[in-house]
């Protein structure tokens, strides 16, 4: 005789598959994304920190350029000087 009760119970019902899903998200979608939000700050950073360089190489060849105009002023009025 085949028994009535079903051996693995019913298909689950919304309340259930609620409760499933929750887990699921809790489980894989907060890592998920903390890892997506860690990954975009970083890139941000480092977008910022490219920006930063090449300002920085612009000031040092400013920073050159005054230097040498300094040094040439300097020079000129040496020889004003000696005369």
């Amino acid at each position: 005789m085949v028994p009535t009760v079903p051996a693995f119970g019913g298909v689950p019902a919304l309340s259930e598959l609620l409760i499933i899903l929750v887990i699921l998200v809790l489980l894989f979608g907060v890592p998920l994304v903390v890892i997506v939000g860690a990954v975009l700050l970083l890139k941000l950073r480092s977008d910022d920190e490219e920006v930063d360089a090449d300002r920085i190489a612009e000031l040092e060849a400013e920073v050159e350029r005054l230097r040498e105009r300094v040094d040439d002023d300097s020079d000129e009025r040496d020889d004003d000087v000696r005369l």
